[in-house]
């Protein structure tokens, strides 16, 4: 993919060797002064992005303020989201908003999904090479 960025598959669990590998990328989460790094789980099955509560916390965003409840589906939907908005910026690519749906549990890692991950991003999945490319949409 021409322009991309290249990450490795990273290994969460040690001992199960290549089972274990996770398209997780690094990235820079912001609300105004505030910052965040985080390591950001790419799931093509996820129809949201994600974000766990205390991440949120960390960013200084206030749960009480945040009116725009959504509603998680599959293993995630007992647990209380509200619609958060931040600046994402991955590697030296400028930021971009991208909307999260910020969950009151830290039992979530940070997912990327569809929305809005996905329509701002290309990517491409090398699993058995161990890599995974992205480039911002044009």
């Amino acid at each position: 993919m021409a322009n991309a960025l290249r990450f490795p598959f990273v290994a969460v669990e040690q001992s199960l060797g290549n089972s274990s590998l996770q398209p997780l990328l690094p990235l820079t989460l912001s609300i105004g002064p505030n910052s965040l790094e985080v390591s950001a789980l790419l799931d093509t099955g996820s129809s949201v992005n994600v974000l766990p509560h205390q991440a949120g916390l960390s960013l200084g965003a206030k749960w009480e303020k945040q009116d725009v409840e959504i509603q998680l589906t599959g293993n995630l939907a007992c647990i209380e989201a509200r619609a958060l908005l931040l600046e994402a910026t991955v590697s030296d690519i400028p930021p971009v908003r991208m909307a999260f749906a910020w969950t009151k549990t830290d039992e979530v890692p940070v997912l990327l999904g569809q929305v809005n991950f996905f329509l701002e991003f290309e990517v491409c999945f090398f699993r058995s090479q161990r890599f995974f490319e992205v480039r911002r949409n044009t």
